[in-house]
């Protein structure tokens, strides 16, 4: 399962977007903005360009799947006075259907795909081949909510022409937060602290033994594999705040003024990394294989910690469980799996004591979700403007489309 079903409540308040610390540093020439809120800074000024969508005269056409906007009714008013925006049906977004529909190109040529929430808008199921050769040549822009796209083959969509931006920034908060609660909780124990409540001689033990197996943070070093929006803040809060020595490996090194404004320094290698580390936190998009196997936990240090708040494929799991069991690594914490919404039952049987075990809730605050939303539309936005994507994941396979 690529993401979890997490949409919140639709009386929640606008707040805050999400921030990411250093967005402006990335690349030179991307979009900038440390905030999605006020949006009006990440439009693009750039001319507009003509959109294809439908009879000459009339509005681009945005195909909306999944609900109603929930929590940002002012950009939706700007959104739908720039664009006609169409929303199928629940039935009609059923696979079957929606690939007749498609067929039959019930919704015209529309130039963009518009999917808010995670709760709904992925019935159709994956987005590969035998649905993406079926969109209109229109198409310029796939804009989601989520951080993951593993769902979606982004590779062929940019080969057809289409930028597929995710939500990244807006979950880049929420995640960091539930990764530091995570890395706290293998190096003070807390699975074994909170079971242990249960009975008064499970609590008297706990209380005599827990100190001999916790350890302060700082000091200690922290292996990041990754450092995109979410490792950012995760180094940043860890250098910070908890006084870590923060380190990362990534398959393109940073600038050195973000390294130096994060507080990590760059691994040229993942076996140098989690060698090095007291803790490795993987914090990457999915598709790099199983990063975390038998031969690179063999690299990690004699009771090492371990953290996932990336993508369940990323990780052997019977290679984690077995390296728990022989004691190479002391504690781990998991908030996605391999099988979701089935947990590992190696690993569950150490739940409660040395595996703090979660259910793919690290992105899921009503606070990111107003994020995904927001987010999605502006992409649109500025893509059918003719300006630059926030947030696109699939640029190096891009074909330019020519507009007639």
């Amino acid at each position: 399962m690529a993401e979890p079903t997490n949409t919140p409540m639709p009386t929640a308040p606008p707040t805050p977007r999400s921030t990411s610390p250093a967005l402006a540093a990335t690349r030179p020439g991307s979009i900038s903005s440390s905030t999605l809120s006020p949006p009006k800074p990440i439009i693009p000024t750039s001319t507009s360009l003509p959109v294809p969508g439908g009879p000459l005269g009339t509005k681009p056409v945005v195909l909306h799947i999944g609900d109603p906007i929930q929590y940002n009714p002012e950009t939706y008013t700007e959104f739908t006075t720039q664009f006609d925006v169409v929303r199928p049906e629940a039935h009609e977004r059923q696979r079957p259907a929606f690939i007749q529909a498609l067929r039959e190109k019930r919704w015209g040529d529309f130039s963009a795909i518009f999917r808010p929430f995670w709760g709904t808008g992925g019935e159709m199921g994956r987005w590969d081949a035998e649905l993406i050769t079926l969109l209109p040549d229109s198409v310029r822009a796939f804009a989601s909510a989520g951080t993951g796209f593993d769902w979606a083959d982004t590779q062929l969509l940019g080969e057809r022409g289409i930028i597929y931006c995710n939500g990244g920034l807006a979950a880049a908060e929420a995640v960091s937060d539930f990764a530091i609660a995570m890395i706290i909780s293998t190096f003070r124990a807390l699975p074994y602290c909170i079971t242990s409540t249960a009975s008064p001689p499970a609590f008297q033990e706990c209380h005599a033994s827990a100190t001999g197996m916790s350890h302060n943070l700082r000091g200690r070093t922290l292996g990041l594999v990754g450092l995109g929006n979410i490792g950012q803040q995760i180094a940043l809060k860890c250098s910070i705040a908890f006084g870590m020595d923060v380190a990362y490996y990534d398959v393109e090194r940073k600038p050195e003024t973000l390294e130096a404004k994060l507080g990590v320094r760059y691994c040229d290698g993942l076996e140098k990394l989690v060698s090095e580390s007291d803790c490795v936190v993987l914090c990457t998009p999915a598709g790099a294989g199983r990063l975390i196997n038998k031969e690179s936990l063999a690299w990690f240090k004699l009771g090492a910690r371990f953290v996932n708040v990336a993508r369940g494929s990323l990780v052997d799991e019977e290679a984690l469980a077995e390296a728990l069991e022989q004691g190479l690594l002391s504690n781990v914490a998991l908030d996605v799996h391999a099988d979701e919404p089935n947990v590992h039952p190696r690993l569950l049987a150490f739940s409660g004591s040395r595996a703090m075990l979660t259910c793919h809730n690290a992105g899921g605050t009503v606070e990111t979700h107003v994020g995904f939303e927001e987010l999605a539309m502006r992409n649109i936005i500025a893509v059918l403007s003719g300006g630059q994507a926030i947030t696109p994941v699939n640029a190096q396979y891009l074909k330019s489309k020519v507009v007639q």
